[in-house]
């Protein structure tokens, strides 16, 4: 399933466009906040599709029944780029435990990359629901091979995958190796260039959120 969540043109249509903003990208600090922005309207959408429960609350004039999370959520991300939208979802999910898998792009002198993962720190998953973030699904390749990674440390009741721009390219392959997963986006773009770059995209979220890298 894909949820669009600039389809209703909220104000998730206006974070995007300053994300995709040339001019408004040379302010790094807006950049992140609209990323977690972006986090955080996820968090909310995601958690009306989570299990609640009753309980009685104690307050001064008396007790009132409350619905609560039955279960709190493992949250996930990539380093480094996911790191704002992370942030925006534990803003909301402020008991959650926390995933996050080093994986990037190692490219080649013919241009072409490999998903090259280093790192890991996760809780147990099993039975639980993961929310995973990563700003762009371009190929889809670095974030099935990390969901991949996770399910090494258990079996996820659900998968949500949490993104700024998603490729149709990407998104097909995605559910194509995970087809119970949800991919909540903040847009969709069509084209992939051959180096697997959106277009028109955004550029390296990764750069303008933290500042440029060195190339691996």
């Amino acid at each position: 399933m894909v949820i669009n969540l600039s389809k209703e043109y909220s104000l998730i249509s206006n974070w995007v466009s300053e994300l995709r903003d040339v001019e408004l990208q040379n302010d790094p600090m807006r950049f992140r906040r609209n990323l977690e922005r972006l986090g955080e309207v996820a968090a909310y959408e995601i958690s009306k599709r989570m299990e609640w429960e009753e309980k009685e609350v104690p307050t001064p004039l008396g007790i009132a029944t409350c619905k609560l999370l039955k279960q709190q959520p493992v949250l996930a991300t990539i380093l480094r780029a996911g790191l704002p939208m992370h942030n925006g979802l534990l803003n909301y999910f402020d008991k959650a435990d926390n995933a996050f898998i080093a994986a990037y792009r190692k490219h080649k002198s013919d241009g072409s990359f490999i998903i090259n993962l280093q790192y890991m720190s996760c809780p147990d998953i099993d039975g639980r629901v993961v929310i995973i973030s990563d700003p762009m699904l371009a190929t889809g390749a670095s974030l099935v091979k990390s969901i991949q990674f996770l399910k090494q440390e258990g079996d996820a009741k659900a998968v949500h995958i949490v993104c700024a721009i998603a490729c149709t390219v990407g998104i097909e392959y995605v559910l194509r190796e995970l087809p119970t997963a949800t991919i909540w986006c903040g847009d969709i773009d069509d084209e992939l260039t051959a180096k697997g770059y959106i277009v028109p995209g955004l550029g390296d979220a990764g750069d303008l959120a933290y500042g440029i890298k060195l190339q691996q």
